[in-house]
């Protein structure tokens, strides 16, 4: 080895305070040096060994131990788990998130990874791998699909919303659903905006699409657009998990500058959104308490007239959870008791009968159900909870 290489001082430094009867100082010595050698790995299996010398253990495991104590394997748990967050936050402040992810895996705290997270600069080298941290591991569903708007665009940033974050949990649907009806709506306003500056030459003094299109009814006659029609369809589809006021609003507007499209860019969705834009216009407008008794009729509707050997409860689970999000939970469990037959699987659209009854306040018609069901667990859950 050359002299400009330093590992013969550390293997000097090791076996001088190894020989020195210093075997624990000499470990503390390795974790430092391969710590600032930026050596994480090493540096995990080096606090490893630390952590087994202090409980009494021996530093490099040979072969299967016996089984230790309750205190002991709890102590080396919670110092293993102690030792993943150093090594996986010391990857992730190196970029280095694939590595860093493997260590923070096990650590199980969301908040305090996405904190460590929220650090890491984004580069074009570590963005997959960052995305596959908060978006497919959902450390950060907010962080991860803004970044995605910003750097793949509005196309690549719907595709992933369907691989990614279709089965996830309806709250990480929203994050990313809320951000993509502000990031279209924004786009749909300011190419609306220019259109009619070149027009007219003036900006519109309206503020919304609709009130845009209201003034000027000719103006998507022709079969002209401002957005990619597929996006804004898209992002409609989306919206529907959408509870924040202020972005249904936008949703809204987005549903009324479709509505005003050419027939041939007024995509069919499936039931009971066949007719996307009047059905969302309507599914919107109820959610933010506007012809509420309207929405709540054309859902019953279509809960009643499509067929179910073709979509399934498609159609009823979205009646009932249009019900529930307008308070009328005891409407909700009455339309679940007649339109879904005992034992049916549900595609998790709507909300369960426990969540009905917890959001009614009330457990007694969910007991009343479940013994006319004979669904014993039900009725006994109805009852703890009452």
């Amino acid at each position: 080895m050359t002299n400009h290489d330093p590992a013969p001082a550390i293997y000097d430094q090791l076996l001088q305070l190894s020989e020195q009867g210093q075997k624990s100082d000499a470990l503390d010595a390795l974790i430092q040096y391969v710590d600032q050698a930026g050596q994480y790995h090493e540096l995990f299996e080096a606090l490893k060994m630390k952590l087994r010398w202090d409980l009494g253990l021996p530093a490099a495991q040979v072969e299967p131990e016996t089984p230790l104590d309750e205190e002991t394997e709890i102590k080396l748990e919670r110092g293993l788990i102690a030792a993943c967050r150093r090594v996986g936050e010391a990857f992730f402040r190196a970029g280095k998130i694939r590595d860093g992810w493997m260590y923070l895996r096990p650590v199980g705290d969301p908040k305090w990874i996405a904190e460590i997270t929220s650090r890491v600069q984004v580069t074009d080298e570590n963005f997959d791998d960052l995305q596959q941290v908060l978006l497919h591991e959902g450390v950060d569903i907010r962080r991860g699909y803004q970044l995605s708007l910003e750097r793949l665009g509005t196309c690549n940033s719907i595709t992933l919303f369907e691989q990614a974050l279709a089965s996830r949990p309806r709250s990480d649907q929203q994050v990313a659903a809320e951000l993509l009806v502000r990031h279209v709506h924004r786009e749909l306003l300011a190419n609306l905006r220019g259109d009619i500056q070149r027009r007219e030459g003036n900006s519109p003094v309206e503020t919304t699409a609709e009130e845009i299109l209201q003034a000027r009814p000719d103006l998507l006659k022709s079969g002209s657009y401002h957005l990619d029609t597929s996006h804004l369809a898209s992002t409609v589809r989306f919206a529907r998990v959408v509870d924040d006021p202020a972005v249904l609003r936008l949703a809204l507007d987005i549903a009324h500058y479709g509505r005003k499209l050419h027939p041939q860019y007024q995509y069919p969705g499936e039931e009971p959104f066949l007719d996307l834009y009047p059905a969302s216009i309507a599914f919107f407008r109820a959610l933010l308490g506007q012809q509420v008794e309207a929405g709540i009729r054309y859902f019953t509707q279509k809960a009643d007239s499509v067929d179910q050997g073709h979509y399934g409860l498609l159609a009823v689970e979205v009646l009932i959870d249009l019900l529930s999000r307008c308070g009328r939970h005891a409407e909700a469990i009455t339309a679940l008791d007649q339109r879904v037959p005992s034992g049916s699987r549900t595609l998790g659209i709507a909300p369960s009968l426990l969540q009905l009854s917890q959001r009614l306040g009330d457990y007694r018609p969910m007991q009343e159900l479940a013994k006319h069901r004979g669904d014993l667990l039900s009725y006994t859950a109805a009852l703890m909870r009452s």
